[in-house]
């Protein structure tokens, strides 16, 4: 799974004009499912969005986590995201078809809740509008497969 992870001051996703979701303070999450992504790389996905320490403390230094803040999460499905660009026409080759794509999609958007935060999210597959207000920006890239390679990496030594 990639994501694109924005720290906002607010966000929505609108469809056919209507709002489907929207947030205040928190993350507008851009999330892409590849074709050999399992359960394991919703839950790897749904661990490090919720608990990425990138909202300041008192001091000033980015240290505390979404938890921390009551901050909300908007995510929205972005097939585009495993885009191949390698040629002046995007492949899309890479992403998981739309069966598998929503269910882990919609694991990710479980696991978030079950973690006690407010998630809103766009509809699967639509046309959508996304609307935020970048707070910083701070803006991240979270890759659940260079996890999983990084931990099959670390199981050979």
């Amino acid at each position: 799974m990639l994501a694109v992870v924005t720290r906002v001051q607010n966000a929505s996703v609108e469809v056919g004009g209507s709002v489907a979701g929207s947030i205040g303070k928190g993350f507008l999450v851009l999330l892409g499912v590849g074709l050999d992504d399992t359960p394991e790389d919703a839950q790897y996905m749904a661990d490090r969005i919720c608990g990425l320490r990138v909202f300041e403390d008192s001091s000033g230094k980015m240290n505390l986590s979404p938890r921390d803040t009551g901050a909300q999460l908007l995510l929205v499905s972005q097939f585009t995201l495993f885009g191949d660009v390698s040629q002046r026409r995007p492949s899309f080759a890479g992403a998981a078809r739309p069966e598998q794509a929503a269910e882990l999609y919609e694991a990710v958007i479980t696991l978030c809740r079950r973690e006690g935060f407010v998630v809103e999210s766009g509809i699967f597959g639509a046309e959508m509008q996304v609307f935020s207000q970048n707070d910083g920006p701070v803006t991240l890239l979270i890759d659940s497969r260079a996890a999983r390679t990084k931990k099959t990496a670390e199981g050979l030594r």
